[in-house]
């Protein structure tokens, strides 16, 4: 079975949702011949993909140009779209004469449309993935202003020539799509590692960690002006180039992130489908920023309240010091039953009904 997968690589969300199900295909179909087209790093993608595979470096989405994390750059994000819809009709062909130089059986886009449309020209089976679509986002986004309604028809149309589209829990209703079909959360999960992560850091009893992920996509914080007063032990990402006893980064321990994640004591994150779902499911409480104007969040937040530990957190409240009492807070709330990621089996018997 061949089989191509196109991953979005705005942020690290996607791959997180695409990689268990692709992991559970090739337990199914161990003969898979797999190419992922992305512009994630191959040691992101290889991280998460298991066996073998061919790699694509092609964008077949962008997303949203992105101030940082938590915001949207309109302005700019315009741009793009209007870029790349200038001569939509020449773009659908060109990939769809790519496509056909790949020969794959069947094709699972997260959350390109692009090459859904180019699928449907060529009668391949073409199914659609997330817990959003661009789609939507753009309505939202640009709601009423005249020159995005045929951007927005051409994106709708795309999504809804698939074969079908996933729609992830939690995520976005996407009422529009008469093809979307609903799945179970989606993750991979690590191996919890709370011993030995105290040990390599070297933590005094008493002393709790936090993990900062904000999916790939950057929102630093000004630990440079934090008072460190409080028995935390952060886990942030090198580049940071923070430097503080009560601080050691993510890389220095040499761990898939899943085991990372399972192994701290509290998350602080942004409102994100891999973080929240992998978060819950390991039992790892979360404190997020919340992102304004990102209609996804709504209906994340709804499911990481109900079925996870999370608060939330002004952005203010990590100007000048750790937020302690915020963590007193979650640490008090009182642990759930984890969620079961039990999604990717089902969509993977589903791909591969197309084998051959």
């Amino acid at each position: 079975m061949r089989l191509l997968a196109t991953i979005s690589a705005h942020g690290l969300g996607h791959l997180a949702q695409s990689a268990p199900v692709l992991n559970a295909l090739r337990r199914r179909v161990p003969q898979l011949d797999l190419t992922v087209a992305s512009t994630l790093p191959e040691a992101r993608l290889r991280e998460r993909i298991d066996g073998g595979f061919s790699i694509e470096p092609r964008a077949l989405d962008f997303g949203f140009a992105m101030h940082d994390a938590l915001r949207v750059d309109l302005a700019a994000s315009a741009a793009m779209y209007r870029d790349w819809h200038a001569d939509w009709e020449g773009r659908v062909a060109h990939t769809a004469q790519w496509l056909r130089s790949l020969q794959p059986d069947v094709l699972l886009c997260n959350a390109a449309y692009l090459p859904l449309a180019a699928a449907a020209r060529l009668g391949l089976p073409a199914y659609g993935m997330s817990s959003l679509n661009w789609a939507d986002l753009f309505a939202h986004l640009y709601a009423g202003q005249a020159w995005a309604a045929a951007i927005h028809a051409q994106m709708l149309q795309a999504y809804r020539d698939a074969s079908a589209f996933v729609k992830l829990t939690p995520g976005m209703d996407m009422l529009q799509l008469a093809n979307g079909v609903w799945a179970e959360p989606v993750a991979a999960l690590g191996r919890p590692r709370h011993g030995e992560l105290r040990s390599r850091l070297q933590m005094r009893a008493g002393e709790r960690s936090v993990l900062i992920a904000f999916g790939g996509i950057d929102a630093r914080l000004p630990l440079q002006r934090w008072r460190f007063d409080s028995a935390v032990r952060w886990l942030l990402p090198a580049h940071w180039q923070v430097q503080h006893e009560r601080v050691d980064t993510i890389e220095s321990l040499g761990w898939p992130f899943g085991d990372v994640l399972a192994s701290v004591d509290a998350l602080l994150c942004k409102p994100g489908y891999g973080t929240f779902v992998e978060a819950a499911c390991q039992g790892t409480p979360a404190l997020y920023l919340p992102r304004p104007d990102w209609p996804e969040q709504a209906p994340l937040l709804r499911w990481i309240h109900a079925h996870g530990r999370a608060l939330p957190l002004d952005e203010a409240a990590l100007r000048d010091g750790e937020p302690a009492e915020a963590l007193a807070e979650l640490w008090r709330q009182p642990p759930k039953p984890p969620v079961r990621a039990s999604g990717a089996e089902p969509i993977a018997a589903r791909l591969a009904a197309h084998g051959r």
